[in-house]
């Protein structure tokens, strides 16, 4: 592995979850220093685990404080958290306007000022990469037919959430260029996460790659992205998803 990160400060949100230790692994592995901001641990004293919940604004301002403190720059961030309702998943017609606003709040909200705060950091460095990971559902309607012979389906606002990531991420892009800040978007395709066989199936029959993607997949697109091999490009979403799009 190369080592086109080493000495970057990097930021991820929820670091734990599937996607997220595959991009920390990776950021590592090109060496980065990767600060996890996670609602399921403690912070503990370099700061590679620091607790917080990206949903309470208070919670994030303490959390950059710990980390300007101590490293006194940003390289990278990498909105990939993902907080939802517990009836997240119920269909369309089911959804409550109380969930929907919820869920709007927790995903693009807290994305927003997120994005804010350590945008500015970065214009005053006059450099950094943001990410926001995002979805093919957020670039083209969901395929609906993949989900038959099961009880899943997708949820109505993850593809307005991640639709409006996408244009959110083009608008930081334009106002923080003149700054050399650098903001993208990753939108991975399905990725295998055991799901229900009668869906893998369905799905493995459209995308051209006849299979579901994985972490390992989305994960080098990240580390791109953050790194200079990429930097002349901004405003972009690089979408991972076998081909997906392209039909």
């Amino acid at each position: 592995m190369n080592n086109r990160l080493k000495n970057k400060i990097i930021i991820i949100t929820g670091g734990n979850g599937l996607l997220g230790k595959a991009i920390v692994s990776r950021l590592i592995s090109e060496g980065a220093f990767c600060i996890n901001f996670e609602i399921n641990h403690e912070t503990n004293i370099d700061l590679s685990n620091v607790y917080c919940d990206i949903t309470d604004t208070a919670s994030i301002d303490s959390a950059l404080e710990l980390v300007l403190k101590k490293y006194e720059k940003i390289d990278g961030l990498v909105n990939n958290a993902y907080p939802r309702t517990k009836d997240w998943g119920n269909k369309f017609e089911d959804i409550a306007i109380d969930s929907w606003k919820q869920n709007v709040d927790w995903q693009l909200n807290s994305y927003f000022y997120l994005t804010q705060k350590v945008a500015l950091q970065m214009a005053g460095q006059e450099t950094g990469s943001i990410i926001n990971m995002t979805s093919i559902y957020g670039v083209v309607g969901a395929d609906f037919t993949v989900y038959e012979g099961t009880t899943m389906t997708m949820p109505a606002a993850y593809s307005a959430i991640k639709g409006a990531l996408i244009n959110f991420t083009r608008y930081v892009a334009s106002y923080y260029g003149p700054k050399q800040v650098r903001v993208n978007a990753v939108s991975p395709g399905g990725i295998f996460d055991n799901q229900n066989e009668t869906f893998v199936n369905n799905y493995c029959k459209k995308v051209p790659m006849r299979r579901l993607g994985t972490p390992d997949d989305i994960a080098p697109a990240v580390a791109f992205l953050l790194s200079d091999d990429s930097r002349y490009i901004t405003g972009q979403n690089l979408i991972v998803d076998g081909g997906w799009t392209a039909i």
